[in-house]
Formats: structure tokens, C-alpha cells, sequence
């Protein structure tokens, strides 16, 4: 089974970008439909956005359309969630997830959970 470990997150000013990562372990990307869901303090775990087991597709939230681009490397072993015109609302824990569910929206419809990483947003 793959195992899924973010990195990228930190501290930055509102209007700011950052990049987050996905690195697989114990096999690659590919035949996965991969998902970034966020949980910000008291509050339920969001969907953020997926892709497409090929890599073609995206979906988004409303509330980060326009602004977050999920992409995948060519390898197909790291998954990014690039990040811009960041707001404070934006501050969450960012989770990627792994499953098989074309176009899932819900925690339900991924197997395979990262233990997320901290992007905290400044006003």
C-alpha cells in the first residue's frame, strides 16, 4: 500500500503563495484518483480539490477556485498543491489522500491518508 507524507507548509502573509507536496512511499501515484482536504481549528476536515487517476483533471472548491492548481511530477511519486493569493481562512492542516473514486469529495472516498502539514495564513 502507498504511503502519503506532505511537506511544504508554513507561515505567510496574506496575498502570499506556497507549495505543498505529496511524496509516495511504498509504490507511486498512478491509478490513484488524489485528493487535498484541509481541517481548520474546531472545524470539519474540507475537501480542497482533486485529480484524475491520469493526471488530466481537476476538481476544486468554490472557495479556493482560481487560486490552488493540484499537479502531479512525472514520476507519478509527488502530488503538489500550489497556493496563491493566500487568506487567513485559508489557515488549516493540509491533508493528501489516495483512493479510488473519480472526482471524490468526501473523506469516504479515499483510502490512503498523508499526516498533513500546517499552513497558517497572517492578516
Amino acid at each position: 500500500q502507498v504511503q502519503l507524507v506532505e511537506s511544504g507548509g508554513g507561515l505567510v502573509q496574506a496575498g502570499g503563495s506556497l507549495r505543498l507536496s505529496c511524496a509516495a512511499s511504498g509504490g507511486t501515484l498512478s491509478g490513484y484518483v488524489m485528493g487535498w482536504f484541509r481541517q481548520a481549528p474546531g472545524k470539519e476536515r474540507e475537501f480542497v480539490g482533486t485529480l484524475s487517476r491520469t493526471g488530466r483533471t481537476t476538481y476544486y472548491a468554490d472557495s479556493v477556485k482560481g487560486r490552488f492548481t493540484i499537479s502531479r511530477d512525472n514520476a507519478k511519486t509527488t502530488l503538489y498543491l500550489e497556493m496563491n493569493s493566500l487568506k487567513p481562512e485559508d489557515t488549516a492542516v493540509y491533508s493528501c489522500a489516495a483512493g479510488f473514486v473519480s472526482g471524490g469529495s468526501r473523506d469516504s472516498d479515499y483510502k490512503y491518508w498523508g499526516q498533513g502539514t500546517q499552513v497558517t495564513v497572517s492578516s
